[in-house]
């Protein structure tokens, strides 16, 4: 099975087990926009509580705020957006389809790396343990000359996005000959600049309405509350503030299901420190972060870093945490050392003193900003890629299982009465009664126990708890483990602890890295 063939499959098992919908499917969907199920949401606010916890109970110098999307159009000038925030697309005059320009030489560079790997794999296999892979890597003429090639490239396209040369973008494309991939023709247009903001209006009439943006990030709604926070909560340089909220971009290119979208969720905070050590502290954060994806348990293979070439306006270090998803190593985090551009254009702007003092030195100063920004959706759709597992079972028996962490699973345990008589049914209602105000609990009584059992596999309960005869002479139950599916004979009156041990997210918590 091919890897677009997985992701297809993938796709198909979030709509058939209630996990992601499109929007408005009956009016035929919306393009880039989707709506989460009873499964799907379950999952989002479990990682989202995984993400919000580890902020801020881990940090005592961390804190939450619920900023309002709509905010005083000069906001965005002071951030930028306004006249900076655009993405250079180009057409396919055949497909008629549009593509980001960036994301074209950024995948051609990808195949690239995929050609380097074949010819280590390959020399790999003919010389086997006697293999230098190191040696190999600087010597074989086909190794160098792909790696100069995209050398070559990659500083020609951190140049010409640093210089918004979009001819010399598309010079880039043309050269490498890369294809559409609907058409595989290489009839491009110019590239141009669109801006990727929503405007709306406010106000009662619409000729004096102010025109307003739903806005592209969180972030800003933390800057402009610095002040309110700093002096409201007595914080002191370093501190957090954490924020989890929905933005907004007018997405030209948005596919991969919901990996881009144009309405998403994000998790940011940004973390105030002193001018001159923010370098160190975004070495730290950028650790602490990945040791909070690695903590789920996928691989820590699945995850590396990509440091940045082209940084941001306002930033002077920056990473992204990738995940291998079906359709490669894509982003699902970024680090940024935001310097003090945020701080400090919104001082300009609105002519208010944003400055920290420090009792320490006895001086004044506008902090400089690390940034962790994540985006929900992303980290749902990780998640899911990473957990759907196909297997084959002894037998010839075939199982879809989502091998989802405990901890963030949408149902925690499944309370399944062996069959629907002698007093079985009641006692299971009884253990449900027993869970439910701590965990989420389904409670399944139709088909036979074996399809039950494939049901909760296929939404990712980790727990399957199974009252037969014998629970109601000894007051015992049966726990089937999903990954295992190994099951054990327990108490009743055990089962709270036990479950409690099963999923809870301390044992998340325990694996990340303190800062």
């Amino acid at each position: 099975m091919t890897q677009e063939e997985l992701f297809r499959k993938l796709i198909a098992h979030s709509k058939e087990y209630g996990f992601i919908f499109p929007s408005s499917e009956i009016y035929d969907g919306l393009s880039a926009v989707y709506d989460y199920g009873q499964m799907g949401v379950e999952l989002k606010n479990n990682i989202k509580k995984y993400w919000w916890d580890a902020m801020t109970k881990l940090h005592d110098n961390i804190v939450g705020i619920d900023a309002a999307i709509f905010m005083h159009p000069r906001t965005w000038e002071a951030s930028g957006h306004v006249g900076a925030f655009n993405d250079p697309l180009i057409d396919n005059r055949d497909s008629k389809k549009r593509y980001r320009a960036d994301v074209l030489v950024e995948e051609w560079m990808a195949r690239q790396d995929e050609k380097i790997e074949k010819e280590v794999e390959k020399a790999r296999k003919r010389f086997g343990e006697a293999f230098d892979e190191a040696q190999f890597r600087s010597t074989a003429p086909r190794v160098l000359e792909l790696s100069a090639r995209r050398e070559q490239v990659r500083l020609a396209m951190v140049a010409a996005l640093t210089d918004n040369d979009l001819e010399a973008l598309r010079r880039i494309i043309v050269g490498c000959e890369i294809v559409c991939p609907i058409s595989g023709t290489r009839n491009w247009t110019e590239v141009r600049q669109f801006n990727l903001m929503f405007e709306t209006r406010m106000g009662a009439a619409a000729h004096g309405a102010n025109i307003v943006y739903l806005r592209p990030e969180t972030a800003q709604g933390i800057f402009v509350n610095f002040l309110n926070v700093q002096k409201t909560g007595r914080m002191k340089i370093p501190f957090g503030i954490a924020q989890i909220g929905k933005a907004f971009r007018n997405e030209i290119v948005a596919r991969q299901f919901i990996f881009r979208m144009r309405e998403f969720e994000q998790m940011e905070m940004q973390f105030f420190v002193r001018p001159g050590q923010e370098i160190d502290w975004f070495n730290r954060w950028r650790e602490v972060r990945m040791s909070w994806h690695r903590a789920l348990g996928f691989g820590d293979e699945k995850y590396r870093f990509h440091d940045h070439d082209k940084l941001a306006h306002y930033a002077n270090a920056a990473t992204d945490v990738e995940f291998q998803f079906p359709f490669g190593f894509k982003e699902v985090e970024g680090v940024h050392s935001r310097t003090d551009f945020d701080l400090g254009n919104h001082q300009k702007f609105s002519g208010k003193k944003i400055q920290y003092f420090d009792p320490e030195s006895g001086e004044s100063y506008v902090p400089y900003v690390i940034e962790t920004s994540i985006g929900v959706d992303r980290t749902v759709l990780q998640v899911l890629s990473a957990a759907y597992t196909e297997e084959k079972l002894d037998g010839g028996e075939e199982r879809v299982v989502l091998r989802i962490p405990a901890a963030i699973a949408p149902v925690k345990v499944a309370v399944l009465p062996l069959v629907k008589k002698d007093g079985l049914p009641e006692v299971a209602r009884n253990i449900v009664d027993m869970l439910k105000f701590d965990h989420n609990v389904q409670y399944d009584e139709k088909d036979s126990i074996g399809k039950r059992y494939r049901r909760q596999d296929a939404i990712g309960t980790p727990l399957c708890i199974t009252v037969d005869h014998e629970s109601l002479e000894s007051r015992t139950v049966t726990i089937r483990h999903r990954d295992t599916m190994a099951q054990e004979r327990v108490p009743m009156a055990e089962l709270p602890r036990i479950v409690e041990e099963l999923v809870s997210m301390r044992r998340l918590f325990e694996r990340i890295k303190p800062l």
